[in-house]
């Protein structure tokens, strides 16, 4: 971009400002954006960036490779039902050194060193994610049943953002790995949030899954049923979308699917008008 595309974007760019400031914006972060050294830091800016204009940013991370990474060093081979991780006793401190320790603070240097101010929390942070098991064959894979959203707001209140990894608790003492999608949307309808961003590996939900041109912008949440049954909606895109749907039940105003793999995908998506992915909203 040249000075004057710059100055024209910034122009397109303050009503949005002016729609966001002071409200929270929940980002989920993972995928493929996680893995690239580079584009990690380009995300941390932008949300450096969106901290700066006065959004209240709470970024929920992902990293399961690198809790398949570390259980492999220790002579654990992960196991997935349906998709999901098993998850034991063992496994589930696997997860929480691996989100909690290294994954989070990682994320939290990075967001430091783009001029943000950010704090690393987890789910049992002020007792923030309480769950129960969602199944005995999945093991602690967390069903979110509370969420405490006072160390958040306390950390909003002074000015950084809250850096979140998807581990809760019980009252008897187990840990929980949570679907990072899942506690995203279960944080963003407990503050109340404007918006949640999903990143993830595609441009969004597309109308043919293999033309990536027939992205499709703007999708009503009574419309999922119907995409559901003519596959437009199918495999692994049906719990990620299970949990727009779940985000917006809870009060959230719109949800977003977006290309965590696009560079600045999420200052497109937020202060431009035409968006960079696919929309949910009631």
């Amino acid at each position: 971009m040249d000075k004057q595309e710059q100055a024209e974007f910034l122009i397109e760019a303050l009503p949005y400002i002016k729609k966001y400031y002071n409200k929270i914006l929940v980002i989920k972060y993972g995928g493929n954006a996680m893995t690239d050294e580079k584009l990690k830091f380009a995300v941390m800016n932008d949300v450096a960036v969106l901290s700066a204009l006065g959004i209240k940013v709470v970024l929920v991370h992902g990293g399961g490779p690198e809790i398949s990474d570390i259980s492999k060093k220790m002579g654990i081979v992960p196991k997935f039902v349906n998709g999901l991780r098993y998850t034991d006793e063992e496994t589930a401190e696997i997860a929480r050194m691996a989100l909690a320790g290294k994954v989070n603070k990682s994320l939290v240097d990075l967001l430091c060193a783009a001029g943000g101010k950010s704090l690393g929390l987890c789910g049992e942070d002020g007792h923030m994610l309480r769950c129960e098991k969602i199944s005995d064959e999945l093991g602690y894979v967390g069903k979110i049943s509370c969420v405490n959203t006072d160390i958040i707001s306390d950390v909003l209140s002074l000015g950084y953002v809250p850096v979140i990894s998807p581990i809760g608790f019980d009252d008897e003492g187990h840990i929980y790995n949570i679907n990072a999608d899942t506690a995203a949307a279960a944080i963003a309808g407990a503050l109340g949030a404007e918006s949640l961003i999903l990143m993830t590996d595609i441009k969004g939900l597309l109308e043919n899954k293999n033309d990536p041109d027939s992205l499709i912008k703007k999708v009503y949440v009574s419309d999922i049923p119907a995409l559901v049954k003519q596959g437009i909606i199918s495999g692994g895109m049906i719990p990620k979308i299970e949990c727009c749907k779940e985000a917006i039940r809870r009060g959230v105003n719109k949800v977003f699917i977006t290309d965590g793999r696009v560079y600045h995908s999420i200052l497109v998506e937020i202060l431009s008008e035409e968006g960079s992915g696919t929309m949910f909203y009631s």
